[in-house]
């Protein structure tokens, strides 16, 4: 059984899933769940990310142990394209999933998993994807094929328009609310109930351990968002700027492609779960592009992963 492999490699877990293709349709044989990655050149990261890719693949396989891998097309986060990174993450996969070929030619590509969500989610024709999840970026295809991203530099160079933003905006405010630049809210007890914290000294020492980090930002997110839907006026301005400023990457898509009535779709669990959140980015959008049709995903990342497989094993015939 000759087969492809699409593959959401994210931090926190990496989804494997596969497929036949027959008569042009894609028929799934199974999905696989294993560890998330982290950035290749971080210590163990090769390792890591070859355990995510086999792991995963090896439970996708359970059913169909005989089953050979064609051809195999990983997003994964972290990973930008053109640059040597891919090429050594498109080594591993190679060597995890024992990927040959005799002619030399490649039977694995590895790229970020906002290109692989973009395939999935509109599969043809052109269309931006916005992504707001733990963090944020923007990935749009023009009407010729073209693509361009926006935002998602990582949390230390950008991230406004995620649970990040949100979470961290909102861990600022408290200390300026116990400083006294702003009134006291219960928000600020919220927030430090939920890291642990009884004091302003309390807080500066938590942000710097090891163990703290953007999804324990991010998980403040929905404290904020809960804070605003009460009335609290700081909170609503804080999801009035993420919503602004990943509208504001959206716009610039639109913009650098030529997209006058784009086709707008956003994902993540920001989106997802935080509901006066999403409704703001709607909001945002609706004004910043009157003409844009909002829409909702046709796949996920796997399904765009394999459609790029499928590409990729029909180049090499």
């Amino acid at each position: 059984m000759r087969l492809l492999a699409g593959f959401d490699a994210g931090q926190t877990h990496t989804r494997c899933r596969l497929s036949m293709v027959q008569k042009g349709l894609h028929q799934p044989v199974g999905e696989g769940e294993g560890p998330g990655i982290s950035h290749l050149d971080a210590p163990g990261g090769e390792e890591r990310f070859l355990e995510a890719i086999r792991t995963s693949a090896q439970l996708a396989l359970r059913h169909h142990p005989s089953g050979v891998i064609q051809a195999a097309v990983v997003g994964a986060s972290g990973i930008e394209h053109g640059t040597t990174l891919q090429q050594r993450a498109e080594r591993l996969v190679g060597q995890a999933l024992a990927i040959t070929d005799d002619r030399g030619l490649g039977k694995v590509i590895v790229t970020g998993d906002e290109r692989t969500a973009l395939r999935g989610a509109i599969p043809e024709g052109a269309g931006i994807l916005a992504i707001s999840g733990t963090g944020m970026i923007v990935l749009g295809r023009g009407e010729n094929g073209h693509e361009h991203r926006c935002g998602g530099w990582g949390w230390l160079l950008d991230g406004a328009g995620s649970a990040f933003d949100i979470g961290h905006q909102g861990l600022q405010l408290t200390l300026r609310m116990i400083d006294g630049r702003l009134p006291d809210h219960p928000l600020r007890l919220q927030i430090w109930n939920q890291m642990g914290c009884d004091s302003h000294a309390a807080v500066k020492a938590r942000v710097v351990q090891h163990d703290f980090g953007t999804a324990d930002f991010a998980a403040l997110a929905p404290l904020v968002v809960e804070a605003a839907a009460l009335g609290c006026t700081s909170a609503e301005k804080i999801i009035e700027r993420s919503a602004a400023a990943l509208s504001s990457c959206i716009s610039s898509v639109a913009q650098q492609l030529s997209l006058r009535s784009p086709l707008v779709v956003c994902q993540g669990g920001s989106i997802t779960h935080l509901t006066r959140f999403r409704k703001a980015v709607q909001q945002a959008i609706r004004q910043s592009i009157p003409e844009a049709r909002l829409g909702k995903a046709k796949g996920d990342a796997c399904d765009g992963a394999l459609l790029m497989a499928e590409a990729l094993s029909l180049r090499q015939r």
